[in-house]
């Protein structure tokens, strides 16, 4: 598995996410409106949080999202390779902070990070179709809608049908810039 390596942007740093960061996530994963196009429930407790987050997944790499001055996790952004240069990218971020960009500009920093940094050829998306938001931030990126699962997660809100979306090194390189 790759490194996780600390990564900046104009206002956002981008760390490892550790087990210390149970607090400052919990509120967001007990929000059930936030959580309610996860694959899991709502958070009851912050040590079921603590013990989710000690428990986590080797095979993914998780970068907590903090403001430049400050350490606190306000999100994350996970990503976990399934085949050699092909990554599934997820994210997180606190409610508070919708609306301001800060999502985007934490996955733009974690997309370069994969595809000029690491040259990976591939990320893809597995999301809710009912998560809007999510679906319009990944097609900003770029991303493409390739494909919907019917009935392929069994949920806390039930049987869901999941939108992939895909965005290739070429899509990625080749998209205009902000000069």
């Amino acid at each position: 598995m790759a490194e996780t390596p600390v990564l900046a942007t104009a206002r956002l740093r981008l760390r490892p996410r550790t087990v210390d960061d149970a607090e400052a996530l919990f509120p967001s994963l007990s929000d059930a409106a936030l959580m309610r196009w996860w694959s899991h429930a709502p958070h009851l407790t912050v040590d079921q949080t603590r013990a989710s987050l000690a428990r986590g997944d080797p095979a993914w790499r998780v970068w907590a999202i903090t403001f430049r001055e400050q350490d606190a996790a306000i999100g994350y952004v996970a990503v976990g390779e399934k085949r050699p240069n092909v990554s599934e990218i997820g994210y997180l971020l606190a409610r508070q902070h919708w609306g301001q960009g800060i999502a985007e500009e934490a996955l733009v920093a974690t997309l370069d990070q994969l595809f000029l940094a690491e040259g990976q050829r591939r990320v893809f998306a597995d999301t809710d179709p009912d998560n809007v938001y999510s679906r319009r931030l990944l097609e900003r990126l770029g991303f493409r809608l390739e494909g919907v699962l019917r009935a392929e997660w069994e949920t806390h809100i039930g049987i869901r049908d999941t939108t992939l979306y895909g965005l290739l090194k070429e899509d990625w390189t080749c998209r205009p810039r902000p000069a």
